[in-house]
C-alpha cells in the first residue's frame, strides 16, 4: 500500500522540483553535469551509510547539500543563489519544529477526546484508522520526496541543453515515482524500528495521530512548493505525540549507538 501511494504521490505535482532545480543556482548554464554527478554521489553515499546503520537521516538535507558542496568546489559561490538556498533550507530546518509542535497539540486534543474510552475499545479503533493515516502519510511522502529527484534531474537535462525550459519531462516523474516505489517495497527495516520503537512508546492512538500529522506538514509544504525532509517531520510528530503524554516519555538522546550492528 505505501509503495503504490508513494508511486501515485509523486504524479502529485511538480512544484517542489521547480523549487530544488530552480533555487539552489542562478542558471542552469553556470553548472555541468560533472557538478551534479558529484552532488548526486555524495548524497548517494550518505544515504547508504546512514541506511546501513539504521540512523534516520534526511536524504533531502543530503541532496541539497550534496548540491550546494559540489557547485561550490566545482563552480564557486558566485553560481549559487543565496534567497533560494536560504527559503529551502529554512523550510528543511522549521518544519520538524512545526511537526512537534502541531503533534503536540493533536495528540492533547486527542487524549482529551477519547480518554475516558476503555483501553481496548481505543486500540481497537485507531488499529483500522492508522490503516487510513498511514496511507495519506505514504501519499504526502511520495509527493514530496519523489519531487527533489526531478529537480534535480531536470536541472541536468536543462544544463546540457535537453529541454529548453524548466519543465519536468512525463518520463523523469514517471521514472522518479517507480524508483520511490521500488525503495519503498524494498524496505527499511532498520530504519523503521528506529522510528518506530526507540523515540517514544507507541500505541495505536499514537500512531495514528503521528501519521495524521506529519501527511497534514508535508502536504502543506507540497502546497507551497517547499521541500521538507519527511524523516525529519514524521520524528517532530512523534516526538511532540510522545511529550503530549509526558516529556519524559521521549528518548530525547541520540540513539546512533543503538542502530550499530549487535547493539
Amino acid at each position: 500500500m505505501a509503495a503504490a501511494l508513494n508511486f501515485a504521490g509523486a504524479l502529485y505535482s511538480t512544484g517542489v522540483a521547480k523549487t530544488i532545480g530552480g533555487d539552489l543556482v542562478k542558471s542552469a548554464s553556470l553548472i555541468n553535469q560533472q557538478v551534479i554527478v558529484a552532488a548526486l554521489i555524495g548524497a548517494i553515499v550518505w544515504n547508504l551509510v546512514t541506511w546501513w546503520f539504521g540512523i534516520p537521516s534526511s536524504s533531502s538535507h543530503a541532496l541539497v547539500g550534496g548540491v550546494i558542496g559540489a557547485v561550490f568546489i566545482g563552480r564557486g559561490w558566485d553560481v549559487l543563489s543565496g534567497p533560494g538556498i536560504q527559503k529551502i533550507i529554512l523550510s528543511l530546518v522549521l518544519s520538524p519544529v512545526i511537526a512537534l509542535i502541531s503533534g503536540y497539540f493533536i495528540m492533547t486534543g486527542m487524549l482529551w477526546i477519547f480518554g475516558r474510552f476503555a483501553p481496548h475499545l481505543l486500540n481497537s479503533g485507531f488499529k483500522k484508522g492508522q490503516i487510513l493515516t498511514a496511507a495519506m502519510m505514504s501519499a504526502s511522502h511520495g509527493a514530496n520526496d519523489a519531487q527533489k529527484a526531478m529537480g534535480i534531474i531536470t536541472l541536468a537535462l536543462l544544463s546540457a541543453g535537453q529541454i529548453s525550459s524548466l519543465e519536468v519531462p512525463l518520463w523523469v516523474k514517471v521514472a522518479c515515482a517507480l524508483a520511490m516505489a521500488l525503495g519503498t517495497a524494498a524496505g527499511g527495516w532498520k530504519i523503521i524500528r528506529t522510528m518506530g520503537t526507540r523515540i517514544t512508546h507507541l500505541e495505536p492512538i499514537n500512531g495514528f495521530a503521528a501519521d495524521l500529522n506529519s501527511s497534514l506538514v508535508i502536504m502543506a509544504a507540497t502546497h507551497f512548493n517547499l521541500p521538507v525532509s519527511t524523516t525529519h517531520v514524521v520524528s517532530g510528530s512523534i516526538m511532540g505525540i510522545g511529550a503530549a503524554n509526558r516529556v519524559s516519555a521521549v528518548r530525547w538522546e541520540s540513539h546512533s549507538k543503538c542502530c550499530l550492528p549487535g547493539c
